[in-house]
């Protein structure tokens, strides 16, 4: 993204007036961990939110705090809109495969000084029965599905997909939340555009009804996307999936109530200076 995007779009909520006392935070989300985090800072006085996205989703859902939309410009835009804006403590609960976003953060609360935590899922495990290969990236992929068509579900988002067309034999099933259009131009595409969350039920389903033979997804972990993975391993399907990307090495807790915990943490010690 570049140029104005790069700054962000004006804020889709009303922006609330809150007392100038209270702390003020940066949550850059678009995972259910930072909805729940923001759900519950909302309901209290004590904390004046900004919820930042990336924009990949032309329809975000409405959150109850301010949102800005877009990239910052880098490291030295956002450590520039932390200092503007007066941020005294920023959230990364971004997805696990955000890796440009997170570091981003560490350079730029390094630089200024700013209190981070992650909030990072933990990623999931393999099971008994499960029957895994895993690569090192979305690219990979390609590969470890091998020369014999196939009936592909892929579940990896619209923004990477464009690299199965190097693979155009397999049949692909592309589920996303924006519509994917050309981005994977294959001769056999169905492509369904839902917004979980998906229960196992609903999984298990389609994945017999659109008779797939593989999934493709990432190590995203958490438990919302997790039925897609034990569908498949009650139906005994193969996955492939991403290992995570490298992260910064900065605090960090598996949850929104432990983000909740540390703010107001660094809230009783601020107010007690």
């Amino acid at each position: 993204m570049s140029g104005a995007a790069d700054q962000g779009s004006p804020t889709l909520y009303p922006a609330s007036n809150p007392d100038q006392r209270a702390m003020r935070v940066l949550v850059l989300g678009g995972t259910t961990e930072a909805s729940a985090l923001v759900a519950r800072l909302a309901r209290e006085t004590d904390f004046a939110v900004t919820l930042s996205l990336a924009g990949r989703t032309a329809a975000p859902r409405p959150e109850p705090v301010p949102m800005r939309v877009g990239g910052f410009g880098g490291v030295e835009g956002l450590a520039r809109w932390i200092a503007e804006n007066g941020i005294e403590a920023v959230i990364d609960a971004t997805h696990p495969f955000a890796a440009r976003i997170s570091a981003n953060a560490a350079a730029a609360c390094g630089a200024g000084g700013v209190p981070l935590l992650a909030v990072r899922r933990p990623a999931w495990k393999r099971l008994p029965g499960d029957d895994w290969s895993e690569v090192r990236d979305v690219a990979a992929c390609v590969a470890a599905l091998g020369p014999a068509p196939r009936r592909v579900f892929l579940t990896i988002g619209r923004q990477e997909v464009s690299v199965f067309a190097h693979a155009p034999h397999h049949a692909y099933i592309v589920r996303s939340i924006e519509p994917v259009g050309d981005a994977l131009p294959v001769p056999n595409l169905v492509a369904v555009s839902a917004r979980g969350p998906f229960t196992l039920e609903d999984e298990i389903r389609f994945m017999r009804e659109a008779a797939v033979e593989v999934l493709v997804t990432k190590n995203s972990g958490g438990a919302a996307t997790y039925p897609k993975i034990e569908a498949a391993r009650r139906l005994g399907l193969p996955v492939v999936i991403v290992a995570r990307p490298a992260l910064p090495e900065v605090p960090a807790v598996p949850d929104a109530a432990g983000a909740l915990n540390w703010l107001e943490t660094k809230l009783a010690r601020r107010d007690r200076v």
